[in-house]
């Protein structure tokens, strides 16, 4: 009971000390169409998280990238978003953010058909290495998503959907599922529609959604969450049932929000 009251007073003292400037709120919730069709009770709430989320973690610029407080505030709202009704200590184990300017390099090891190794570059926008790992961005990669929707794809969402999926100890495509979640439907669903992917491309069809998802089921769980909050018509066109299950897993219908912010209600 103690523990609640204290945490409860730091919060309280977090967001009377160091709130996100007004001005730069209502830009990310008027410019950045992920926020759009949220109600004013959910923008007050996620701005509370963001600014926790800001002031707990530690942003840090790489290859002479400055991070700036408008740099930060729109990284911690679009992850406070994903989180906004599981709560912010899910991303507990992630306290560095790293920001590069642009899409970075990174060697890695690899095996092959034999077991041999051999050294692979990889060009990303985007990387999250463990679950008490730093989150890499590329920052013209997320700076590009904030004032114009890109349907399937923000780089923020994905990595921190990779925190999410390794909180069962590893990323394998399904994260902890809440008590009234069935385990089998999850895995019904997603098993089927990433077969479907994978089939569509081996067959040379166009992908329903980004072809990159078909890598493993970690990488489909974080894509199609891109999905779920930046283009759910397209997931439940799709993949009802993947759309249905992240739903429930987020519990946020993207879907009527997007409706919404589009009737202009």
């Amino acid at each position: 009971m103690i523990a609640k009251w204290l945490e409860h007073f730091r919060v309280r003292r977090i967001l009377k000390r160091f709130p996100i400037p007004h001005e730069t709120w209502h830009h990310l919730m008027t410019a950045d169409p992920l926020f759009h069709g949220l109600s004013a009770v959910e923008k007050a709430r996620l701005r509370e998280m963001a600014t926790v989320f800001l002031h707990r973690k530690y942003f840090k610029g790489a290859q002479g990238q400055v991070v700036t407080s408008e740099m930060g505030a729109a990284i911690s709202a679009q992850a406070a978003l994903l989180v906004l009704n599981l709560g912010l200590d899910t991303l507990d184990g992630c306290n560095d953010i790293i920001v590069y300017p642009s899409a970075f390099r990174v060697r890695r090891e690899a095996h092959d058909e034999l077991g041999l190794v051999r050294q692979e570059d990889n060009v990303l926008a985007g990387e999250s290495w463990s679950y008490d790992g730093p989150v890499v961005l590329a920052w013209d990669e997320a700076e590009a998503e904030l004032s114009e929707n890109h349907p399937g794809h923000n780089v923020v969402l994905h990595e921190f959907a990779h925190k999410l999926d390794m909180l069962n100890g590893k990323a394998n495509g399904m994260p902890p599922l809440h008590a009234e979640m069935n385990r089998a439907v999850w895995t019904q669903a997603f098993s089927q529609a990433f077969e479907h992917l994978q089939a569509q491309l081996a067959h040379y069809h166009n992908p329903d959604i980004n072809s990159y998802a078909a890598t493993s089921p970690a990488e489909f769980f974080a894509v199609t969450t891109e999905y779920f909050f930046t283009a759910p018509k397209r997931l439940k066109q799709h993949f009802p049932g993947v759309y249905e299950q992240l739903k429930q897993y987020y519990r946020q219908d993207t879907l009527h929000r997007a409706q919404s912010a589009d009737s202009g209600f």
